[in-house]
């Protein structure tokens, strides 16, 4: 590859330049979305995609479709558009999985007193799908 079939990157601002480590990070990404060739550089196809399928659900989602309507006609989950939706709100995209980190209610499994337990007849086996009860 010559020099002049290489992509023209500009340089990021150096980092001393900047009291914290976040002001320094806005900067570079101002920096990264004023260069079209940067941007394309540092993105794959699928992130690509994956930015244009979120601007579209944003557009979707303020032209008044509803969630199913996005999801069809788009091929995303309704979970998707979702998310996307509560980004709006928050100005800020969280994907499911980090939301489930601390969101999301996770099962609750009690053993106190309270519970109900079946009465099973017969001697328990341990298989690989769980506990079965033979009969004797």
């Amino acid at each position: 590859m010559s020099k002049s079939d290489r992509v023209k990157i500009n340089l990021l601002p150096p980092l001393n330049r900047y009291s914290s480590r976040e002001e320094w990070e806005n900067a570079c990404w101002q920096k990264i979305l004023k260069s079209k060739d940067l941007l394309k550089l540092l993105t794959t196809p699928n992130e690509r995609h994956n930015l244009v399928m979120r601007a579209a659900v944003i557009d979707a989602i303020n032209s008044g479709k509803k969630y199913r309507e996005i999801a069809e006609e788009l091929w995303l989950s309704p979970q998707t558009v979702s998310t996307i939706k509560k980004a709006i709100k928050e100005n800020n995209y969280r994907s499911y999985r980090e939301r489930g980190k601390t969101e999301r209610k996770r099962k609750a499994y009690s053993s106190g007193p309270n519970i109900k337990r079946k009465e099973y007849r017969g001697r328990p086996v341990r298989t690989k799908y769980g506990t079965i009860f033979v009969h004797y």
